[in-house]
């Protein structure tokens, strides 16, 4: 997006504010409208000059939001999907059976838990290692035989660190892909493809969209190929697409994204350094704390901030944590997180049996709210006792 009178860039804050500076060229509408069909007329010599067939594959309505999340992402190209699971898993449905991955032992439960399950009867053959050491991430890579490397940083609930630059030349030279799970970094803290990543993939429904209301995933590719085009057979064939209104919906939010996670980044930050020093707190897992493990590489790969989520280990084990998330009132003890509201879960509740989660962990996920706000309510939850 550029100024037509200058032919400068704009900022990605400008280009997401007025998502791509879209205008209808028949109206002159400045938001665009959402496109319900599912099917597309063909041309009179039985062709589809204009590119639409059918709504399994492709609708008018996820050009925009689509286009948006590249130019933020500084892809080449980007899909949106039916949800962060619906994108993840076209990935490693677009890969062979007997590939080999190497993943985070620390991540998304949910995709960890379909990768030992669901991936292994695809014949997905996953080595599972601590991301956040670049060491052991070069000792699972088997060249030749890696085909994916997939990361998660921040990951979640540990919020734990990987150098994304390093994992890449790691990949790399085995000739393997690497695919970052973003989304709670945001293009607004990092640029996975700046670092050297080949895949990009947010769980849309958090940050992106970021009220609470839309299921989808993206995902972005550095450069289109082979690979990324059997994703898109994927996600056609296995209907793995959001609907029109989730896209529309897409769009609104991303316009507001530059806005929403700057502020709940600088919020995370106060909070994390209030209950550091909180004697009922036993410590605090924050990229943005100088304390944290991650810190250095953090600060390195995230520009200007560290996002709107943290974790915080509560003395007194799981009981005590129970109790605190119960006294709560303006945080909303609920699962998800990047939304305008404020969330406080017991995660190893939410993961359930076989979690490697601790007990007395409980995950927040900082809205917009004021700080003194949320800091006050924690406060008072953590002297219930």
């Amino acid at each position: 997006m550029r100024d037509d009178s200058t032919g400068r860039e704009f900022a990605r804050e400008s280009i997401a504010a007025q998502a791509l500076g879209w205008v209808d060229p028949e109206t002159r509408a400045i938001v665009a409208p959402i496109h319900p069909s599912t099917t597309f007329l063909r041309d009179p010599d039985n062709q589809y000059r204009s590119g639409r067939v059918y709504g399994r594959s492709d609708n008018p309505t996820f050009d925009q939001a689509e286009a948006l999340v590249t130019a933020l992402e500084g892809g080449a190209s980007s899909m949106l999907f039916a949800s962060g699971m619906a994108a993840a898993t076209a990935v490693f449905l677009s890969l062979e059976a007997g590939d080999h991955v190497v993943v985070p032992e620390a991540m998304y439960c949910s995709l960890q838990s379909w990768i030992r399950s669901a991936g292994a009867r695809f014949g997905l053959r996953a080595s599972i290692v601590d991301m956040t050491d670049p060491r052991e991430v070069a000792k699972a890579i088997v060249p030749g035989e890696t085909r994916l490397v997939w990361v998660e940083t921040p990951a979640n609930p540990l919020w734990g660190v990987t150098d994304i630059a390093e994992v890449s030349r790691l990949a790399r030279a085995a000739g393997a892909l690497v695919c970052v799970d973003s989304t709670s970094a945001t293009p607004v803290l990092t640029r996975p493809i700046d670092w050297g990543a080949d895949l990009v993939l947010h769980s849309a429904t958090k940050y992106l969209n970021g009220h609470s209301d839309v299921l989808a995933g993206t995902l972005t590719a550095a450069r289109e190929g082979d690979f990324w085009e059997r994703i898109r057979a994927t996600r056609s064939q296995i209907g793995s697409l959001a609907g029109p209104f989730e896209a529309w919906l897409l769009v609104r939010g991303m316009r507001t994204l530059f806005l929403r996670v700057r502020a709940a980044s600088a919020s995370a930050l106060a909070i994390a350094e209030r209950l550091e020093r909180h004697p009922r707190v036993l410590s605090v897992l924050y990229p943005g704390l100088s304390s944290f493990p991650g810190h250095v590489v953090a600060a390195r790969q995230m520009d200007g901030a560290f996002g709107g989520m943290l974790s915080i280990r509560i003395r007194g084990g799981e009981a005590a944590a129970v109790r605190v998330a119960s006294r709560v009132s303006l945080w909303k003890r609920a699962t998800s997180l990047g939304g305008v509201e404020s969330l406080i879960e017991h995660r190893a509740s939410v993961e359930g049996e076989g979690s490697r989660v601790p007990k007395d962990l409980l995950r927040l996920s900082v809205g917009i709210e004021a700080t003194r706000d949320l800091i006050a309510d924690l406060d008072q939850a953590l002297a219930g006792d």
